[in-house]
């Protein structure tokens, strides 16, 4: 086979912000990034939802994301 490669899945480390929905949790992930011309170092924060099968996960949790099938509309991440 030519060109086979393994796909792998992304992951991201972030603290949940709510527990709300049933078997769902928003995570917040931050990151930083260098402005492209002022160098300056900025704190970059993105929300994912994301599936929590037992539901484990409560507020102000420290939790690992790993990339999924689509699991709803909004949900591509698991816990």
């Amino acid at each position: 086979m030519e060109g086979s490669s393994v796909a792998r899945k992304k992951r991201l480390v972030g603290q949940v912000l709510s527990d709300k929905m049933d078997k769902t949790v928003v995570v917040r992930v931050e990151r930083l990034v260098r402005h492209s011309r002022y160098g300056k170092v900025l704190r970059q924060t993105k929300k994912y939802k994301a599936h929590d099968e037992g539901n484990v996960c409560h507020v102000g949790d420290m939790v690992r994301i790993v990339e999924s099938r689509p699991l709803s509309r909004e949900k591509r991440w698991r816990v």
